[in-house]
């Protein structure tokens, strides 16, 4: 936004012709007299030269750009530059011996006229209208010409109705009309473009909306001013200033970018200004594109822009200095370009230190990653082990390299060696490639922790249980859903005897030995162990993960438990044998408890059903369900127990013995 403090000082400065003019017809005597043709011709024939110049190179930046605004801006110029040259030269004295209406009448209808096509210019065309305005841009550049030559004509002739010189008061009204008018013509424009230079800073821009208040002053005070009195000398100073400011204003910018080609792009129509922007842009990447093909070698370094550079500079008409500047521009971009790349990569690293994986293949994607940010270079990842520092390729550590430590809590735990085949890191580079090893070194810690309580949870847990909660910690609150599940339920026949009749050591050694092959076994079965309960063990499958086939695998687990126990007690004849109870159904599956401790199983009918069929084996065998027998189909080798009655439950249940899987 424009402050201000700088508003009120534009207004102050452009107010001051106005507050002079007003003082100067509000008191007449102060309004001294002073008639010098020589002065007023060359004045006004120089006004007019400067103006016509701007003319003309609006109207080349118009073809060039395609731009109407332009257009209509040039023909401001050419309208008041040609009907001041006629004034200057209708200038008593100098080609005509006395004043005529020409001299009179000249200047505000140049005025006027460049008034209508200021008000004109500051309307935002769309691009429908814009193209029609340019195919028709000779016709309206040629119209001021026509309209000059025939007001040279009739007033250098003195043709009527320009023949002599009109009587003051019969003047006056005329010329006050064309002043209202083409100022407000002229102030109207100056709103429209101050609204622009408010959103698009320029200084032509901000010179040719003053310029336009100063041309809307000049008028009044052609409408209101004595000839050849100050106020009258007042609007040939006025419009000289005006176009002095934007010539003034031109060469600055001329200075400032060494071409003249963009001058007057501030100006232009906001869908010319849109284009330019997609061009430099493209250009930009061009150059971006040419940059990285050198760096490749695919252009010779004696050409550091190759054909890129020429085609460039010729399209967009570039100095040599542009061509320099651009090329900065085009290393900045490319090189913001490559740091945005490589903070994608390094945020990959991040996310790759929260997934549960092991600690090599993380480290192997880690080195993929690093060697795609940095393509050219070469890299190795080594850890330590065992107090020594041990590369994948089994290389000793290259001297020649850039290292950069990995450490795990305080400690090294490896290093990254980075190494460029011709030159050295920059410090942008070396501070990146620091940040990689840190990510590393988080992700590395993060790895080593996760194998830990990976390694801890399976202690007290099923695998499928202890995976589920660590790659999803949410799954540990309290609550569960409903699902099929097949519930194996096994304990020992005749431990109570047992533990009567041997030492507390001898039961728990017991215990042990057959959890130790119990246990596998179940999971390899793909079972979720869920609980031990003294000399009983439960299982579950199909929960937490996904088994179609979870009564096959229930079934399975309950014949190869029988296998194992029946191995381990062979050396131990006198040991109890388990009895096994498999049943499927819908159950209520996850974490039961409380907040202090929980435990993640299964409850309802179909569990208590498993338990009630168990109790119903003999030692040594297994007895499934009615469902379980059903969803094994043919595959079932089985003994029918028949209907018998089982606690809590009012009706009876049909079971079977299974002897094995076909």
């Amino acid at each position: 936004m424009v402050s201000k403090v700088k508003v009120l000082l534009w207004l102050g400065h452009v107010a001051l012709p106005a507050l002079g003019l007003w003082l100067l017809v509000s008191r007449p005597e102060l309004d001294m007299d002073y008639e010098h043709h020589g002065t007023h011709f060359w004045l006004v024939l120089t006004t007019a030269a400067i103006a016509m110049a701007l003319g003309v190179m609006l109207f080349r930046a118009a073809r060039m750009r395609r731009d109407a605004r332009l257009i209509l801006v040039s023909l401001v110029f050419q309208f008041s530059a040609g009907f001041l040259g006629l004034h200057a030269l209708a200038t008593p004295g100098v080609i005509l011996l006395t004043p005529n209406a020409g001299f009179v009448y000249s200047v505000p209808v140049g005025l006027g006229l460049g008034g209508i096509a200021a008000l004109a210019s500051s309307v935002e065309f769309g691009p429908a209208a814009a193209a029609r305005l340019h195919r028709y841009a000779w016709m309206l550049s040629a119209l001021p010409t026509l309209l000059l030559v025939v007001w040279a004509v009739v007033s250098m002739a003195q043709f009527p109705p320009l023949h002599h010189a009109p009587d003051p008061a019969e003047a006056k009204g005329p010329l006050v009309g064309v002043a209202f008018v083409g100022s407000a013509c002229y102030l109207a424009a100056a709103f429209r473009y101050g609204r622009q230079y408010a959103r698009r800073r320029g200084v032509v821009l901000l010179s040719v909306l003053t310029a336009f208040v100063l041309l809307a002053e000049a008028l009044f005070a052609v409408g209101f001013s004595r000839s050849w009195h100050t106020s009258w000398w007042e609007w040939h100073v006025l419009m000289l200033a005006a176009f002095v400011l934007i010539s003034s204003s031109a060469h600055v910018q001329f200075r400032r970018e060494g071409s003249a080609l963009g001058l007057f792009d501030s100006v232009t129509l906001h869908q010319t200004m849109a284009g330019l922007e997609r061009d430099y842009t493209h250009a930009l990447n061009e150059m971006v594109d040419a940059l990285r093909a050198r760096a490749e070698g695919g252009v010779a370094s004696t050409e550091p822009l190759g054909a890129v550079g020429a085609r460039l500079s010729r399209r967009f008409g570039l100095t040599e200095r542009q061509v320099a500047v651009l090329q900065q521009g085009a290393h900045a971009l490319g090189s913001e370009r490559e740091q945005v790349r490589r903070l994608g990569l390094l945020a990959a690293i991040g996310e790759r230190s929260n997934v549960i994986r092991g600690e090599q293949e993380l480290l192997d994607e880690v080195l993929h990653l690093v060697s795609e940010a940095f393509e050219r270079d070469r890299f190795r990842l080594g850890l330590v082990r065992g107090r020594e520092l041990i590369f994948a390729d089994g290389g000793p550590a290259d001297l020649q390299s850039s290292a950069f430590p990995l450490v795990v809590k305080g400690s090294l735990a490896g290093m990254l060696e980075a190494r460029r085949a011709r030159g050295r890191f920059s410090d942008t580079e070396i501070a990146m490639l620091r940040s990689f090893a840190d990510r590393t070194s988080v992700m590395l810690e993060n790895a080593r922790l996760y194998q830990q309580i990976d390694g801890l949870f399976r202690s007290y847990m099923s695998p499928t249980v202890a995976t589920a909660l660590i790659a999803d910690p949410s799954q540990a609150g309290l609550g569960g859903r409903i699902a099929e599940v097949s519930v194996l339920m096994a304990d020992l026949s005749g431990f109570t005897p047992f533990s009567e009749s041997s030492t507390p050591e001898a039961v728990v050694h017991m215990l042990n030995t057959y959890y130790g092959v119990i246990v596998p076994t179940i999971l390899d079965c793909g079972g979720t162990v869920v609980q031990f309960v003294g000399d009983a063990v439960m299982a579950v499958f199909n929960a937490p993960a996904h088994q179609p086939d979870h009564a096959l695998r229930a079934a399975c687990a309950g014949l190869a438990l029988q296998r194992v126990v029946a191995e381990t007690a062979i050396p131990h004849p006198d040991w109890p044998r388990f009895r096994v109870g498999v049943n499927t159904g819908p159950a209520l599956v996850g974490n039961i408890g409380a907040q202090q401790m929980r435990n993640y199983t299964a409850i309802g009918d179909t569990t208590n059903l498993a338990a009630r069929l168990e109790s119903l084996a003999e030692p040594g065998t297994v007895v499934i369900g009615s469902l379980t027998y059903a969803h094994l189909g043919s595959r079932a080798q089985v003994r029918s127990r028949g209907t018998v009655t089982v606690r809590g439950r009012s009706e009876p249940v049909t079971c079977y013995v299974l002897d094995g899987i076909r």
